[in-house]
């Protein structure tokens, strides 16, 4: 029915007309921020997919459309490769030890500050997150002074009590070792945060009534923090396992992938054929890489999520 003269609009379609002009405020809001990440994150992503199917090089730039499709050539030439076969099990090493001495060193922090550390807490807190801030050339300085063969510190100790300590860097065998323990000490302080945060969501009545009961610290620990902290162990060890899968920084400035490829990972290894200008080379190896950290990241909710 056609309203009468004078009267006014119904509310629903005032409702109505108020949504639609808040629609188009928000799109004129998030326009610039969708134009941003089309053309630096979208674009890219899909340009370098496609680039994994073809056979690009740095010097068809000046005519991409000149390259040829090959299909899975790169790929079937990525798993093949011996160099980059190496570089997955380096980083699959790294990540198998890493992960867990991160998620242990971090764990046991967060106890400290929760419960063991009284006294200068807040100066604690921020000398153990105080590596993750830090600049990764400041601390591979730190390091290859610590690590150095013959006048470094940690050799230097082990002489004191008759140890000939090797050459950390330079040795096949401690060269990723020395990476990964860097890597822990640089990298704990941000599950630590969130470790501790999740400890002291933990309820005191809980602790208090196992107490009662003569459940020990163990028990209580073991039967009712580390069942709370599922969640929490979940989110550190899924983010953590994704920057390790992805680590490139510690090799590149402490190694340069050496000795001999034994620290070289998949990341630089990408980077490195990047350089050389092998695009559709380095794309698929990106895009395998990807393939890897999503399987990682599934069967850390698989083994993770089932109490959660």
């Amino acid at each position: 029915m056609t309203p009468a003269p004078g009267a006014s609009p119904s509310p629903s379609r005032g409702r109505s007309s108020g949504r639609s002009r808040q629609g188009r405020a928000a799109w004129v809001l998030a326009l610039p921020f969708c134009l941003l990440f089309t053309v630096f994150t979208a674009w890219p992503v899909l340009s370098s997919l496609y680039m994994s199917f073809t056979d690009i090089k740095q010097r068809d730039l000046h005519s991409p459309f000149s390259v040829n499709p090959v299909g899975f050539d790169n790929y079937a030439k990525v798993l093949s490769d011996p160099t980059f076969r190496q570089a997955a099990f380096n980083t699959a090493y790294f990540v198998v030890v890493g992960v867990p001495l991160t998620l242990a060193v971090a764990l046991l922090a967060a106890l400290a500050l929760d419960k063991g550390i009284t006294r200068f807490r807040g100066l604690f807190r921020v000398g153990y997150y105080m590596p993750v801030v830090t600049s990764i050339v400041a601390v591979a300085v730190v390091w290859r002074f610590i690590l150095q063969p013959e006048s470094g510190v940690l050799n230097t100790m082990l002489g004191w009590v008759g140890i000939q300590g090797p050459d950390w860097l330079g040795s096949t065998t401690w060269a990723m070792p020395s990476l990964i323990v860097m890597a822990t000490w640089r990298n704990f302080g941000t599950a630590m945060v969130i470790f501790l945060a999740g400890l002291q969501s933990v309820p005191a009545l809980l602790h208090e009534a196992a107490a009662i009961d003569g459940a020990g610290p163990w028990q209580r620990f073991r039967h009712i923090t580390l069942p709370m902290l599922r969640p929490t162990i979940l989110f550190v060890s899924v983010t953590t396992g994704i920057g390790y899968l992805q680590f490139f920084e510690e090799p590149f400035v402490m190694t340069d992938g050496g000795p001999l490829n034994s620290t070289m990972s998949m990341s630089m290894y990408t980077y490195k054929q990047f350089g050389f200008g092998n695009y559709g080379f380095a794309s698929a190896m990106s895009y395998v890489m990807f393939v890897v950290i999503v399987a990682l990241t599934a069967l850390q909710f698989r083994a993770l999520r089932s109490n959660t």
